[in-house]
């Protein structure tokens, strides 16, 4: 089987966002082009890697295995491209990076001391807030880099307006029970657990996957208790009160007592990416763009072992 890489992106396109229309879109191509490089691919492959829907387009289980190894390629590339980058001298200024809790305590501030010993002119600086306050910062070039979630087993998604969004990794959403809650996870039955769904801020990526799996899973949604941070979330299931979805990576730092997690197929991942200003690119920003990239894999790769 010889395939041609360059073609690996318009698949990739396709999976992240849905069909061939929205990668068309996002690749600047038309979507004849989108249409003819996936046919070209398929060719290659000898199989069938995606199957068209009335809501967009789905990949086949041969399109889910290409469709993995193209990130693979994509995630060598932004190492390789952190290298070269490394290799320059005079990368220097200041870059300012916002996001969410789990991601800057788990996978960023980790690295600061390695990029600062590899760029001493350059200074990062993070701040953590809620979305909306740093996409309004970043739209205002008080940011010049923000991290956000989204779930990507949603519906097609595209970046906002002026904005690109480049992929750092995939977190799986686990679901989150009171100890003793379930006995098995072979038949869910959410109505005999009497155990509603915690309300969660509804712009968040897990407010779109809870409405996601509640489809498939059932059970009521909660008006009397709502949270935004993953802890009073935990908390809230602690105490008995409901039910939650959470990423794999924030649990990874919170208290897990009182609490059982499940790991079920269909739950999907949340989607962390980074997202710039498409006209903010230079050298500067490249480089941290790039040296998050290469973080994110390393982390992805560690926890996939």
């Amino acid at each position: 089987m010889d395939v041609d890489p360059r073609r690996l992106r318009f698949l990739l396109a396709v999976a992240r966002y849905g069909g061939v229309l929205a990668a068309a879109d996002e690749l600047r191509v038309t979507a004849s082009a989108v249409s003819q490089q996936i046919a070209r691919l398929e060719d290659e492959v000898g199989r069938s890697l995606i199957t068209r829907t009335p809501t967009g387009s789905v990949l086949t289980p041969a399109g889910l295995a290409l469709a993995e190894a193209a990130e693979d390629v994509e995630r060598a590339l932004a190492v390789a491209r952190t290298r070269l980058l490394q290799d320059e001298e005079g990368v220097s200024g200041t870059v300012r990076v916002g996001g969410f809790q789990s991601f800057l305590a788990s996978i960023l501030a980790p690295a600061l001391p390695s990029w600062r010993e590899r760029h001493p002119g350059l200074r990062i600086e993070t701040f953590e807030a809620e979305e909306d306050d740093l996409m309004r910062s970043l739209r205002a070039g008080q940011l010049d880099a923000i991290v956000v979630e989204l779930d990507a087993d949603a519906d097609a998604f595209s970046a906002p307006r002026g904005t690109l969004d480049t992929p750092l990794l995939d977190d799986p959403w686990k679901l989150v029970v009171p100890s003793g809650a379930l006995l098995s996870t072979e038949v869910i039955d959410f109505g005999r657990m009497s155990l509603p769904w915690l309300g969660v801020d509804p712009k968040a990526a897990n407010a779109q996957a809870i409405g996601r799996v509640q489809a498939v899973l059932g059970g009521e949604s909660s008006a009397a208790h709502t949270y935004y941070s993953f802890d009073y979330g935990l908390a809230l299931v602690r105490a008995g009160v409901g039910v939650t979805l959470a990423p794999s990576l924030a649990l990874e730092r919170l208290t897990t007592e009182g609490i059982d997690i499940f790991d079920i197929p269909g739950l999907g991942s949340r989607r962390i990416v980074l997202r710039t200003l498409k006209r903010a690119s230079g050298r500067t920003v490249d480089t941290v763009v790039a040296m998050v990239r290469e973080t994110s894999a390393s982390f992805s790769r560690e926890t996939d072992s």
